[in-house]
Parts: C-alpha cells; sequence; structure tokens
C-alpha cells in the first residue's frame, strides 16, 4: 500500500507535521470575506493574521499520508484547532501537487471573534490568493447573516458571491425556512480588498420574500474600516413652498479625526440648495463648520409679505464647537450667520432649524460647589415677517455679556455657611418700533409683546450670605442668616420714553444696597406606625431687610418670568433675576409634610401663605412688564399656595399645584398632573388653569387640557398619541397619533398630526410623517406638511 495511514482519533501536533503548516491555513478561512455587513479582518487584502508560534490541534478518525498522490488527508470527524479558529468537516485534505487545500461535508468554521462560517465546501490555494466555496453561509456576532450559492476568490484582492443573499434579522425561531421580514438578494457581490468596497450588482430589498425596492447597483464601504467616503441614503421631503425634494449626500473620510459631507437638495419649485458640512475632533473636543446656498427658482410660491418672497440668492454660514480644557473648564460656541433671517428655518437645514437660534459663546467651570459661567449670547429668531421693525428678531437684544460667578466657602465661617455670588449683564437693544406706547390703563405696551426697550444698560451685582443651623432641645431647627447685596447700574435708554414711567431711570448711573437679617424655625415630627411613616414639619421664616431702591425704575431684563407657587415660598429672593430684589419685612409661614407605606405608596405635601409687614412690597411696584401683578404676593397678605403628590412604586403618580385668594379661597392658578406607566403603555393626562389677567393681555380665563398615551400592542407594536384642547376657545390645538414597529433589525414609524391656532377661523395645519431604519444599511425618513 503506497502511503501511511494513521488510525482512529490520531492527534497530532503539527510544528513537525510534512507541511503540517499549509493544513493549517485551512484556517485563514475564518477570515475570508463574506458579506458587506459581516466583521472580519485584513485578510481580505491576503493572508490571515495569526501568529508564526501558533500551535495546531488536529483530531480525526484517520489521518492519511498518500507519497504518492502527495496529499495529507483527516477523514473522519475532523476538528482542528489552530490561532483561535476552530474547523469542524467530514474530510479535510490538502495536495500537494496542486497546492490545494479541500474541507468537504458540513464544513464549519468558528472565528476567534465569535463569526461562524458554514459551507459544503472550501477549495482554496495554499497562499490563500485564489480559492472557491460551495453553499456559503454566515452568521457573525453582530447578528447579521449572509448566504450565497457560492463564492470565488481571485488574485487574494476580489471575492465574487453568486446569488447573495443578505440580511441583519434573525431567522423565525419556528420555521428557519421563512423569509425574514427583510433581506437583500444580489445577482452578484464583489468585495474589492485593495478598495475596501463592498459592490451589490442589481440588489433587490425584500420584505418578507415580497420584492420591495429594485436598483441598479449598491456600494459601501467593507467592515474592515471603519469609514469610507461615498454616497450615502438619500432622502425625500415635500413642503408647499419649495415644492418636492431629494437629498443627496456624500461623505468624505479624510482621517480619523476629520471628515465633511456635501449635501446636494434638488426641489422642485426652488432648484439646487447645495449644502457642505466639515468635522473635526481633538482630544478635547469637537467642531463643526456648516455651509449653505441656494438661488432661489420660484420665490413668489412663498406667502406675500414674507420675507423669503423678496430674496433670490440665500446662504447661511454656522458653527458649533465645544471643548473640555480640563475637568473643571469648558469653552464653546454656537453661532449662526444667514443672507435672511429666517433662511435656515424654512429650508430646515439641519442643526440650524430652530425658530428662536440661541447664538451663543460660553465658558464654564464647575468644582464642588462652586460655579463660574461667562457668555455672550442673542436670540435669532428666525421670523418670515418682511417688515424688519416689526418682526420678533429686531426686539432682541445682545448679551454682552452675562456673568454669573457662584463660591461656598469649603471650610465653616463662624460654624456656618458662607456663600458668595457675583452677577453682570449687559444689555445691547436697536430696532424697537419708536411709535409704540404704553396703554395709561392697562400698561401694556400697545402694539407690541415683547418687553424690552431701545438702548443700552448694564448691571454688576455682588452677594454674600451666611447662615448657620442649630437645633434646640425637642429637634427645633434655628437658621439665622445675614445677607449683603450691591447693585451698579448704567443706564443709557435712546427716547421710547413713552414706553417708560416718569421715575423711570433712562440716562443714568445708579446704585443700590440691600442688606437683611433673617431667621428660620422648622420643627420635623415624625410619627411611625407598622405601616407607615410620616413626617410632619411647621416652617416659618422672617427677613427684615431695607426697601427696594428704584423699585420698578430700572430695566428689567432677567426677571421678567415670575409664578408665586408652592416652590417659592421659602425663598429669601422670590424674583426670578438680579434685575429686581426683593425688599421690606416679610415673613413665610407653611406646613411640610412626607409619608411613606409600606404597600409601595407615598405622599408629599406643602401648604402655605407669606406676609408683607414692613416697608415697601416689591411685588407691588409696577415696572415695564408688570412682574408683580396678578403674582399673589402684591397685597400685604398673600394669596395661599399649596401643592399635593401622591406616588405608588414608580407606576402611577398623581401632583396637584394651585393658588388661592387670601379671602376667599377662590383659585387663581391650579393645575393638575396623572401619570401611569404599565407593562402594556403607559398615560398621562394635564389641566391647567389660570385666572384672567387683564394687565398682561388676557381679559378671560385660561383653561387647557392635555393628554397622551402610549401602548404596547406586542413585544414589537406601539401605538401612541397625544392631544392639546383649549376648553375656552373650544379649540383642539393639537393632536397626533401614531404607529411603530421596533426589533432587532428593522424600525418603523407613521406619525399624524395637527395644529390650529385658537383665533376665529384659522386654518388647521396637518402633516404626516414616516421614519424606516434597517439595521447596518441606514435610515429613510420624511415628513410632509398638508396646508
Amino acid at each position: 500500500m503506497n502511503g501511511a495511514v494513521a488510525k482512529k482519533r490520531s492527534r497530532n501536533r503539527a510544528a513537525h507535521c510534512a507541511r503540517g503548516t499549509a493544513l493549517a491555513l485551512i484556517f485563514s478561512l475564518a477570515f475570508f470575506p463574506v458579506s458587506a455587513m459581516a466583521q472580519a479582518v485584513d485578510a481580505l487584502g491576503g493572508g490571515a493574521k495569526i501568529s508564526p508560534n501558533a500551535q495546531m490541534l488536529l483530531e480525526a478518525d484517520e489521518l492519511i499520508y498518500n507519497q504518492d498522490g502527495k496529499t495529507i488527508s483527516a477523514v473522519g470527524s475532523v476538528r482542528i484547532e489552530y490561532g483561535g479558529n476552530n474547523l469542524v468537516a467530514k474530510n479535510v485534505t490538502y495536495n500537494q501537487k496542486t497546492g490545494r487545500l479541500l474541507a468537504e461535508g458540513n464544513v464549519e468554521i468558528i472565528q476567534p471573534d465569535g463569526n461562524r462560517i458554514y459551507a459544503d465546501k472550501i477549495d482554496v490555494t495554499d497562499d490563500f490568493k485564489d480559492g472557491f466555496i460551495n453553499a456559503l453561509r454566515l452568521e457573525t456576532t453582530d447578528n447579521t447573516r449572509f448566504a450565497s450559492e457560492s463564492a470565488e476568490r481571485v488574485a487574494g484582492e476580489v471575492t465574487t458571491f453568486n446569488q447573495g443573499v443578505y440580511t441583519a434579522c434573525e431567522p423565525c425561531k419556528d420555521n428557519p425556512e421563512k423569509p425574514p421580514l427583510w433581506q437583500i438578494k444580489s445577482r452578484k457581490i464583489v468585495w474589492d480588498g485593495r478598495k475596501h468596497t463592498v459592490r451589490f450588482e442589481k440588489p433587490t430589498l425584500e420584505f418578507f420574500g415580497v420584492p420591495l425596492a429594485f436598483l441598479p447597483f449598491l456600494e459601501i464601504a467593507d467592515p474592515t474600516i471603519k469609514r469610507k467616503s461615498g454616497f450615502l441614503l438619500p432622502s425625500v421631503s415635500v413642503k408647499t413652498e419649495l415644492g418636492i425634494g431629494v437629498k443627496v449626500p456624500y461623505y468624505f473620510a479624510l482621517s480619523n479625526s476629520y471628515d465633511a459631507t456635501l449635501y446636494g437638495t434638488y426641489f422642485s419649485r426652488q432648484g439646487f440648495l447645495a449644502e457642505a458640512e466639515w468635522r473635526q475632533r481633538f482630544s478635547t473636543g469637537s467642531y463643526t463648520v456648516k455651509l449653505a446656498g441656494i438661488k432661489q427658482g420660484e420665490p413668489t410660491a412663498f406667502g406675500a409679505g414674507t420675507i423669503d418672497r423678496l430674496a433670490d440668492m440665500r446662504w447661511m454660514a454656522g458653527s458649533k464647537g465645544q471643548f473640555q480644557i480640563n475637568p473643571r473648564w469648558a469653552f464653546g460656541w454656537n453661532v449662526l450667520v444667514q443672507s435672511e433671517r429666517n433662511f435656515a428655518y424654512s429650508y430646515q437645514l439641519e442643526g440650524f432649524k430652530d425658530y428662536a437660534f440661541k447664538n451663543d459663546i460660553y465658558l464654564t467651570g464647575l468644582s464642588g460647589r462652586n460655579y463660574f459661567d461667562l457668555q455672550a449670547n442673542r436670540f435669532s429668531v428666525q421670523d418670515s415677517t418682511a417688515n424688519a421693525a416689526a418682526t420678533l428678531d429686531s426686539k432682541q437684544p445682545w448679551v454682552l455679556p452675562i456673568f454669573d460667578y457662584s463660591r461656598t466657602a469649603p471650610d465653616p465661617v463662624l460654624g456656618g455657611e458662607l456663600n458668595y455670588n457675583v452677577n453682570a449683564q449687559g444689555i445691547l437693544r436697536y430696532g424697537r418700533d419708536s411709535a409704540l406706547v404704553r396703554d395709561p390703563i392697562t400698561r401694556l405696551v400697545i402694539g407690541d409683546t415683547t418687553p424690552g426697550v431701545e438702548g443700552r444698560s448694564g448691571r454688576l451685582t455682588g452677594e454674600v450670605e451666611w447662615k448657620r443651623t442649630f437645633i434646640a432641645p425637642g429637634g427645633l431647627a434655628v437658621t439665622p442668616l445675614l445677607a449683603l447685596r450691591g447693585d451698579g447700574h448704567f443706564v443709557d435708554l435712546d427716547g421710547q420714553s413713552a414706553l417708560l414711567d416718569a421715575s423711570a431711570v433712562t440716562q443714568a448711573a445708579a446704585f443700590r444696597a440691600l442688606a437683611t437679617a433673617g431667621l428660620e424655625l422648622r420643627w420635623p415630627i415624625l410619627f411611625s406606625t407598622t405601616s407607615a411613616t410620616h413626617l410632619l414639619e411647621p416652617m416659618a421664616q422672617i427677613f427684615v431687610r431695607n426697601n427696594e431702591r428704584l423699585a420698578g425704575s430700572l430695566p428689567n431684563e432677567d426677571a421678567q418670568s415670575f409664578v408665586f407657587d408652592a416652590s417659592n415660598l421659602f425663598e429669601r429672593d422670590k424674583f426670578s433675576g438680579f434685575d429686581r430684589m426683593e425688599g421690606g419685612i416679610r415673613a413665610n409661614v407653611g406646613l411640610r409634610y412626607s409619608g411613606t407605606f409600606s404597600n409601595g405608596w407615598s405622599a408629599h405635601a406643602l401648604f402655605g401663605q407669606s406676609y408683607h409687614l414692613g416697608g415697601v412690597n416689591s411685588f407691588a411696584m409696577p415696572d415695564l412688564v408688570n412682574v408683580g401683578a396678578f403674582s399673589g404676593l402684591e397685597t400685604n397678605v398673600s394669596d395661599f399656595v399649596g401643592m399635593v403628590g401622591l406616588n405608588y412604586s414608580g407606576r402611577f403618580s398623581l401632583a396637584a399645584r394651585g393658588r388661592f385668594d387670601e379671602k376667599t379661597f377662590e383659585m387663581r392658578r391650579g393645575e393638575v398632573e396623572a401619570e401611569a406607566t404599565g407593562g402594556r403603555g403607559s398615560v398621562s393626562a394635564r389641566y391647567a388653569f389660570i385666572q384672567a389677567q387683564p394687565l398682561y393681555g388676557f381679559s378671560e380665563d385660561r383653561h387647557e387640557v392635555a393628554a397622551s398615551a402610549s401602548a404596547t400592542i406586542n413585544a414589537n407594536w406601539r401605538a401612541f398619541g397625544s392631544a392639546t384642547y383649549d376648553l375656552v376657545s373650544k379649540t383642539l390645538v393639537s393632536n397626533s397619533i401614531g404607529l411603530s414597529y421596533g426589533d432587532e433589525c428593522f424600525t418603523f414609524s407613521l406619525t399624524g398630526s395637527q395644529s390650529r391656532a385658537t383665533t376665529p377661523g384659522a386654518k388647521a395645519v396637518n402633516s404626516i410623517g414616516f421614519y424606516i431604519s434597517l439595521r447596518t444599511l441606514g435610515d429613510f425618513g420624511t415628513k410632509r406638511a398638508l396646508q
């Protein structure tokens, strides 16, 4: 007999086996290119990265050395381990004459990263440059799957898959032969290891085995590289003024630290929109720069009286950036410059399409309880009104700069806590309509609802506060407090005296100071039972201070938003900003409660009232925006404020807040919220009420209800919707409904919404949208507005 046969379960360490290293080339198949989406290594360019010192373990029923035929064969239940790879087959043969390696019979290869390759037969040359695989199937660790009737490799660089199929969906467990939710079928798939590309020739996208989309070709980067230049998936949009838009992006993978994308969008009514975006990342942060431009083909498609209708050549330039200088300090910016104030909004340019866009440059620092913030900003309101003086944008000020600094002393001072606060701001506003006047009765600015006057103003505020808590016998907590604040103001208002009171400061430097002595008493009382714990805490405060100097006579830019409720009942200064300060003598009294129960419920509540005891009541002193009017604090005895909340194990919550007249207990303001969450979905509802406020232009009470719900139909399907209804005008202000599907490989959502103004005869605006995401391929979606 020619040759030698090693019988039954032979084991051979192949370091000295004849051409044993050639036999180990079988395991190079573990790196054989199998799909555009499969995880692989650089072996696509030739040669698997296996250590030259790696040892091979071979196990088979028989090991046959045929000296005449120059073949080495492992026969029967072959299992080979080499370089972290594992191969199982019925037979494996290496032919020394032809230099080819053949594995047959239920071939399975497991890569070190967990990928699995299955085939009926694998036939390759020992240099791994040329080869053939029959009935190939691949399963990767990221749940992508590829199959083909056969695959061929030529010159160690190009691999062709014949009649290939790719999907990122798992097969049906009950019926593995059933087509997956989606898959791509292609006559040929060509993997170029030199260009690092994968090209699908005449691919077809199928859903549940039904062809839905046909393409002449599809080319993507192979998985051996993270990024590669090329076209990205297009998107479609529809808008009345613009027409049908088709956007095609092209991505440039320039470096590991920077890249760029060009976007070309053709609108059927307005023509070609060009966009370019540059992105760069550093070890400490990143920044982007975006440019866009268009020559409008049909400006008359926009509404009369809009700036869009008057525009021809339109452009924008914007940039965003953020850098972490060190763990404590950060620097960044967000700026937009454009030919017209609403170009980015009209064309929905990503990153800059907010109706109220905040231009901002900032430097922040945070360390423990110390905080630093320096910024310059301006809100650009992308209003379409052609009359520049009538736009909201023209009334927005430049804030140059605004500065906040807060520090808490690290060590106790006289046994207490010492805090420092510094705030500064500079305001520059031009473009106000000089014809505006203030109504002498309602005190509102006629023809305008944007508070603020033209000119320049600045303020520097410094404040220091010390407080210490003593625990008296019986658990009474006594906290004395001392505070001192000083303000310096610079005011240079250009005219518009009709907007201001006679006492208003228009051209001057002004100084004011406020000294506060306060005392807070809290007496927590704990009640416990076998099933519940209750904490009842009566609380009282008194603050003695001088009057607010120049109350209401200085510009108020940062203290315009003010709502008196239970959340700020015990604040030393209830104003929302530094331009106003709370003066006079005031006492705050209330009762707090919290409880926990063994059945999973918890509750909390607060109820109280505030009293002005002496001096000038700052909330009764009007300014340009009448910030104290209808607040509930403008009288010596305030309205009652309260809140109550219930929670059950995070699955149900109910909260109610309200302000009530101090004499009649009539509700002035109220809000109720409820939310429930379960295994099948969630639902929430909200009701809000605000009593009439004539000085603010609201002559009637306001009532509004809103609700939203989400229902899980099954493991993949979910339905959701929301609605807001104005009870006064009996108008459904907004409503929406949607349906979504999601699994391991596919996401889909379809939404429809409608909105309308509360004014009589207002036309509803309807929109529909859809979104599709195929895992590993990309996303696609659009939104259409129906006027």
